[in-house]
Parts: C-alpha cells; structure tokens; sequence
C-alpha cells in the first residue's frame, strides 16, 4: 500500500506505533552481545544500588553532629566519600557498556538493513524514494543509537531508584510517604494524556525528515538538469516547504514534551514542599529526627528526579519505538521478485540462448499498460540481434526482464533452457554484461570504475579492456591517468567518456551474454566506430543483444526484431525489413538517405 503525502510524494503507508513494545524488535541485534548487555545492566543496577545508600549515610552525619566522639562522625563522612566514589566508577563503567552496546548494535543494524535494500528489485523502489532509505539508515539508527546508549539505560536506573527510593521512604515514614502517593495519580495522567500525543508527533516528524531527506536527494542528484531549466528556485521553494513541514511537527512535539515536564515538575516538586513541611512539624513535636527527615527529603527528590527523567525519557523511548517500527519494516519488507527456496543450477557452460515463451508484463507503478504484450522471441547462442523501434516499444524492458529486475506477469524467460525464476539471480546475473543507456559511473579513480566488471582484474587487463572499448586515450589524459578520481556520479567526464568506461566494465566482464542499451547514444561518430568494432568483435563469441534508435549501429546484426506497443512486429535483417516497407523501413528513411536506405 502507498499512500500520497500532501506535497505529492510517495511514502510507504505505515501503521502508527502504539507502544514502546516495538524496542523488543531489537532484541535479535541485542542477543549476540547477551555478556555485554549483562555486564552493562550489572553495572547499572550496582549504581543505583549505591546511589540509594548514599541518604542512609546522611542521616547518621546529620543525627551524629552532636555526638561527643568525633571519631564516629569522621567514620560515617569517610562512609560517604567511599560510597560516592564507587557511584563514581559504577556510573562510569555504565557508560563506557552501555555505549558500547549501543554503538556496535546501531553498526549492526546499519549494515542488516544495506544488506537487505541492496538486493532489492527495481520494483521495490517504485514503491519507496532512496532518500527515505537513507534516512531510514542514518536518522532512525541515530535516534536507536540515543536510546540503547543512553536512553534506556537511565530509564532503567531510574526506575530501580524510583522503586528502592519508595521502599526506602516508607521504611524512614510511612506517614510522609503515604502523603506523597497521594501525588503520583496527579503526575501519571499529563504523562499518559500528553504522552500518546507525543507519539503521533514524533512518527510525523520523523516521516517528513524521511521526505525531506528524499527531497533533497533527488534535487541534488539531478543538479545540473535542475539548473540547466532554471528550477532552483522550485527546488528551493519544496525542500523549504517539506522542511518546514518537518519544523512544524517537530515544534509540536517539543511544545508537547515541554508542557509535559513543566506540568509534571511543577506537581512533583510542590508535593516534596508540602510534605516537607509536615516533616518539619514532626521533627518540632519529636516524632522523628532530624536526620530521618534530611534521609527522606533525599529520597522524594531521588524519586522526584526519576519520575520527571522517566517522563521525558517515555518520549525519547516512543521516538525510538517508531523508528525501529520502519527500520523493521525494512528488513521484513518482501521483495516482489525473489529466488526460489531451492533454486536451479546454472547450466554450465553458459551457451547464451534465451526465450521468451508468450510474456507479458506492465510495471508495477502502471499496471494497466502492457510493456511487454505477449512476446515469445528465441535468441540462439551467440546470434547478435537488435531491438529496434520507437520509443515506449518495449525494448528496454525486455533487457530488464532478461536480468530479472522484475517477474513477467504471464509466460516464462529461458537460459539454456532453464527458466529465470528457477534460478538464484546473482547467479546467472554473472553471465551478463550490461551497458546501460545512462552509464553508472562511480565516485572512484576510472581504474577502479572499469574493474566494477571483474573485481579480480589485473591493471593489464583493465587497460585491455580499455583500449578495446577506445577509452584508453582520454584515460591517460587525466591529471593522474587510470588512477585519477572521475568523481560523484562521474562528474568529471562527458557523457561519450562515460559510455565508453561502461564499455570498458562490460568488456571486462567477458560474460557469455552481452546486453547493449542505447551503449553508443553519447559517442562521436569517430568513437562510435571504434566502439562498434569492439562490440562486434566480441559478438562473434558471445550473445548479444542490442537495444538502439540509431539503426546505423545494427546493421550489421545477425537478426533485427521490431518492436511497437509491446509487441513484435516484425524481425529479418536489415536488408529484408526494409524490402517489406513496414515500420522499420519508415524508421529507416528517417534516419538514411534513399541510397543508403536501399
């Protein structure tokens, strides 16, 4: 389910968070560091073990002021020193656990969901921006890594000292303790009330912080195709607006949890004053000392501290509970193409022949279109044929296909004889070399973006590859030649120098199958034809196949296939595809002269 977000952008529709039960959906990244949480919560629990003995000590100093033997009193004040020193060193060793814990847990986490989103089908993200997933990545396991190293471990501290502190104060009181309970039904409700909406807020803060992330990622990746339309303006105008969206949720919540506390604190600290003050009147009449009274205004303030950190913990918890909420939808998300249980072998060696038996197939994001109406096409093993036609004819779905991006809705695609989906993809995948329309090229030297192919290349074989698909000489041009960074997105380089490192990977490769997306769009002429002779060297020994809109770059094919709406229409070779007159020969006379046509 998807639903539309108020400026227009897609977010996977998601179930609110109800609790802070959804922390127990990390207790699968907490298990393998079963000793490391037990010493941390040992640690915690001997803190505030020793934080509630240190009032106990106060008492025997205060009711021990008058006492004739000063001996006793420098004993119970070196009591006190020992005490808070080993509060000192327990509070330390808990941070230095608990941190640890949290750290090396978030790392954990980080890379499950990488791992998990990385293999995930291009049908996947039409359903979610990558900006999202990255926020998901890096603000969500910010937020997990606030509560595990810090966050829980004080609530946990807390909690022991609010329930020690209680058992403590109705030991030194009954009466005064009685008193104060009377206090903790006005302090739970703002917590209960003001705390479920805080809830809401944070899981639409952390939404918008997602979009705006998606936003900006977008926007950014796209940076010169937004300045060259001169849209910086309306780029500037929706980041500012999602973020300020975002700035609104989030005042919400910080005006929410700021009401909260003041309430909370105001109750909390106004009932200590009153009970104080009948605390004194005890100690005036004799009915307890003064030492007793100073032992329990210690711990209604130790309660007092615990209740109002509990209060504004809750909020960092429910944050927390909502992040790991998506962080777990991430890994329980089900790829819409998937390896089956027991897969298929690979036949080997790879021949290269593929079938595609009656397909059909639309995208997910625009299922009542056909990309693909109902194509059966069998390519023999090392036969080079072309796809050819206008734009939106199917062509380029039917490489993605080939690489099982996406399931065919009906009919089945072949290698060797072995249906795709029978088969694990990283597996077959290895047979295929694409070249794409618009070539990735990664922040890296070029040496390392060639040997992306083949990550076990030699720089020989590298350069080989190079000089095969005519990139060797603008290579060497660079400031530092192979090793020379091209960087972000290959920002360095023209489109033609580009497409020809991608040439240089898939060459690199040497699969048994070659795919070729519109591999020359972005080539000179002088390139195109030193290009082409690379390709069709390797053709000779390997399937190929070529996707293209200039048909001067096909003619050669062993077989070209026409496609239009999906569907084929025809296929031959060049020469008899433009003696029947059809689609192609139109494509041809637009694109060649009558002599060159004929």
């Amino acid at each position: 389910m998807v639903r539309r977000a108020e400026n227009g952008a897609d977010l996977l529709d998601r179930e609110k968070s109800k609790h802070v039960g959804a922390l127990a959906e990390l207790w699968p990244f907490l298990r393998p560091y079963r000793k490391l949480l037990t010493a941390a919560v040992l640690a915690l629990v001997i803190t505030a073990s020793v934080a509630l003995m240190l009032p106990l000590a106060v008492r025997r100093v205060v009711d021990n002021f008058s006492a004739e033997n000063g001996a006793i009193l420098d004993q119970y004040f070196a009591a006190a020193v020992l005490i808070a020193a080993l509060l000192a060193v327990g509070t330390g060793l808990r941070y230095l656990l608990v941190t640890r814990l949290g750290e090396r847990v978030v790392a954990d986490i980080r890379k499950a969901v990488f791992d998990r989103v990385i293999g995930m089908s291009p049908a996947f993200f039409e359903r979610l921006m990558t900006g999202e997933v990255l926020s998901r990545i890096t603000t969500d396991t910010t937020l997990i890594l606030s509560v595990i190293g810090s966050s829980v471990s004080i609530a946990l501290r807390n909690l022991l000292i609010l329930i020690g502190g209680m058992g403590l104060m109705m030991l030194t009181s009954a009466k005064l303790t009685g008193l104060v309970l009377l206090i903790v039904p006005l302090v739970i409700v703002p917590i209960l009330t003001l705390g479920r909406r805080m809830r809401v807020l944070s899981r639409e803060n952390q939404d918008w912080i997602a979009q705006s992330s998606g936003n900006a990622s977008e926007a950014l990746l796209s940076v010169q195709t937004v300045q060259a339309f001169t849209h910086e303006r309306e780029s500037r105008a929706r980041f500012g607006d999602v973020t300020e969206r975002s700035h609104d949720a989030a005042r919400r919540r910080v005006n929410t949890r700021a009401l909260m506390t003041v309430i909370v604190i105001f109750l909390v600290f106004t009932g200590i004053v009153g009970v104080l003050w009948i605390g004194a009147r005890d100690v005036r009449a004799g009915g307890m000392t003064a030492g007793s009274l100073v032992q329990f205004v210690i711990y209604a303030v130790m309660v007092a501290g615990a209740v109002a950190a509990l209060s504004e913990i809750w909020g960092e918890l429910q944050r927390a509970a909502g992040a790991t909420e998506r962080l777990v939808e991430l890994l329980q998300a089900e790829d819409p193409v998937r390896d089956p249980a027991r897969p298929s072998p690979v036949p080997r060696p790879v021949r290269g022949e593929i079938a595609f038996e009656d397909v059909q197939f639309a995208y997910p994001s625009r299922p009542g279109i056909p990309a693909l109406d109902h194509v059966s096409l069998t390519i023999r093993p090392g036969e080079t044929v072309a796809l050819v036609g206008p734009s939106g004819a199917g062509k380029t779905s039917v490489i993605q296909l080939i690489q099982r991006f996406y399931d065919p809705d009906a009919g089945r695609i072949t290698l060797d004889g072995v249906s795709l989906a029978d088969m694990a993809r990283h597996e077959f995948r290895r047979d295929l070399a694409l070249v794409p329309q618009d070539p990735v090229i990664f922040a890296a030297s070029a040496r390392d973006n060639i040997r992306f192919g083949r990550l076990d290349a030699t720089d020989a074989e590298i350069e080989a590859a190079a000089h095969a698909a005519n990139a060797h000489d603008f290579i060497c041009r660079l400031p530092d030649g192979y090793d020379t960074y091209v960087g972000e997105r290959g920002v360095m380089l023209s489109g033609g120098q580009k497409q020809r490192i991608a040439i240089a990977r898939a060459i690199l490769r040497d699969a048994p199958v070659l795919l070729l997306d519109e591999a020359t769009s972005a080539l000179d002429a002088e390139s195109e034809r030193a290009v082409q002779s690379a390709v069709e060297a390797m053709a000779r020994t390997r399937t190929t196949i070529i996707v293209a809109h200039r048909l001067a770059t096909v003619k050669k094919a062993d077989r070209i296939v026409v496609m239009d709406q999906g569907r084929i229409v025809a296929q031959g070779t060049h020469d008899s595809l433009v003696a029947e007159n059809g689609l192609y020969a139109r494509l041809a006379r637009l694109q060649f002269t009558d002599g060159e046509a004929a």
